[in-house]
């Protein structure tokens, strides 16, 4: 099937460019002019990717983004005017999965939607486990125990990616490359941001080292270990 993509920008223009580059690549999609339409227009089908602009009017994106979280674990893609670091780290803890720029390329925009929705596909191992931790690739669902961690795609992805190899530290430019490719252009930052959302969502369910740093080196996976009668 298609996927449908939500392109959620005040500016027609733009929302025109995306389209069309969207749907040249095989990819239905809706659009909203705003924040609240989007919202609006979520609560009666859901998409398979949000595009969503940081600088609209009424309602930013990065608020649009935080209503976007609490209904929908919906994969999110940036687009902003801005380029500055502190927006991006901003935008990853609120729960995106990557940021594009303005003025950008469309064929590379296309690229980093496939690269977003290709993150919730399976791979040839659909089954992980480590300790009370157990991720299913082809569903893109996180279990410690029986409770759910509601994981954003991104966040799927590097947890997989640590526990694929559980007794490996992954140093930051190996999870970025791994996880949005090799041509990405992003600090370590971005990593934190999604490395703390992870940490938060687990620890709020009993499993607060889950994953470790190793000090001026990279991330490992910690322990996880639910006491009895708890799960």
């Amino acid at each position: 099937m298609m996927p449908n993509i939500l392109i959620v920008d005040d500016d027609a223009h733009i929302r025109g460019i995306v389209r069309i580059a969207a749907e040249n690549a095989g990819m239905n999609t809706t659009e909203a002019a705003s924040g609240q339409l989007a919202l609006d227009m979520m609560q009666q089908r859901m998409p398979d990717l949000v595009m969503l602009d940081v600088g609209m009017p009424v309602m930013n994106g990065f608020e649009c983004c935080r209503h976007i979280r609490s209904l929908s674990r919906v994969p999110i893609l940036f687009l902003t005017a801005r380029d500055e670091e502190v927006d991006r780290v901003v935008g990853f803890e609120l729960g995106a999965d990557d940021y594009v720029s303005k003025p950008f390329s469309p064929r590379e925009l296309v690229l980093r939607i496939k690269a977003i929705l290709s993150r919730g596909k399976g791979t040839d191992e659909d089954f992980l486990k480590h300790g009370d931790i157990r991720l299913d690739t082809r569903a893109h669902l996180c279990r410690l125990g029986s409770m759910e961690i509601p994981l954003t795609a991104t966040e799927f992805a590097l947890l997989a990616m640590l526990m694929r190899q559980p007794e490996k530290m992954l140093d930051r430019n190996t999870l970025i490359e791994g996880i949005y490719g090799r041509n990405s252009v992003l600090s370590g930052r971005t990593i934190d941001s999604h490395v703390r959302n992870v940490r938060a969502k687990a620890a709020a369910l009993g499993c607060p080292d889950l994953i470790r740093t190793v000090r001026g080196a990279g991330l490992r996976l910690g322990i996880c270990r639910l006491e009895q009668g708890t799960q």
